[in-house]
């Protein structure tokens, strides 16, 4: 089956009882944490070689790539430089303008959205209703669309994973990157065991398989993503990690307060 983060999950957890699935690959690894009880803890043979601070309590899924999240924008409708950081995304010149999916979809778009909130600082609570307001209920579905809307010029920013983003130029969009002055996070994106799972040892192969070396040097020379194995490089041309301002994301704290922060999406879009 594929779908969104947020509705898988949902699907996993509908299904806890009698498992239809074997394992959960893809979405944020906070999305996951959320679901904890969806899943199996599962130790992958090289967990010693995950970067600093990748390796999740319990081993309740394993890591597949880092993503940093970044804003896009489009290269025809604005200036290099225009736009910093994301300060900017409050400003009344993009509202509704701006191309974000929903967060109870997407896991990277809620990700974005902690990291958002942590880099600004302040009340989240405000920061969060003033964001919603500039979107002006322009709300994607889908995060695949994010880079297609600003890509054909129906919306001017995005934000989006920088792979999404690096994939898409190299296909030809007429998009910019920025890096967030005010810092982003570089977050693993992964894969779980699911509990109960009926084809378990198929499940586990697969785990083994996407940790392994072959498949980090794959995920890092075809799908423009960061290995979270610390004896595999990143892809050469790329913005060096120590180079991208980041900030410090808590994990945990965002697993714990998702349902809260949804909840808050969810009035802001009936006050709407």
């Amino acid at each position: 089956m594929t779908g969104g983060t947020g509705e898988l999950l949902e699907r996993l957890e509908k299904e806890k009882a009698a498992p239809t699935a074997d394992v959960m690959f893809g979405g944020g690894v906070e999305s996951l944490l959320s679901y904890d009880d969806c899943f199996e803890p599962y130790a992958v043979s090289g967990a010693e070689m995950l970067m600093p601070g990748l390796r999740q309590r319990d081993d309740i899924c394993t890591p597949f790539s880092s993503l940093p999240s970044v804003i896009i924008y489009n290269t025809r409708l604005v200036r290099q430089g225009q736009i910093r950081g994301w300060s900017d995304l409050f400003d009344e010149q993009w509202k509704g303008r701006i191309a974000f999916a929903d967060p109870a979809v997407s896991g990277s778009s809620y990700s974005a959205a902690m990291t958002m909130l942590g880099a600004l600082g302040g009340d989240r609570a405000e920061l969060l209703e003033s964001f919603y307001k500039n979107l002006d209920n322009a709300i994607l579905e889908d995060s695949g669309d994010v880079v297609s809307m600003v890509d054909s010029g129906a919306m001017s920013l995005g934000i989006t994973l920088e792979q999404t983003a690096l994939k898409s130029i190299a296909q030809g969009a007429k998009i910019g990157i920025v890096y967030p002055e005010e810092g982003t996070s570089i977050l693993p994106d992964g894969s779980a065991l699911v509990a109960g799972a009926p084809h378990r040892g198929n499940a586990v192969a697969f785990l083994e398989f996407v940790l392994s070396t072959d498949v980090q040097d794959k995920v890092v020379s075809c799908l423009y993503r960061r290995s979270v194995r610390s004896d595999v490089d990143d892809p050469e041309g790329l913005l060096p990690a120590d180079q991208i301002p980041l900030i410090e994301y808590d994990i945990e704290e965002a697993s714990a307060v998702k349902e809260e922060f949804l909840n808050r999406w969810k009035t802001l879009g009936k006050d709407g």
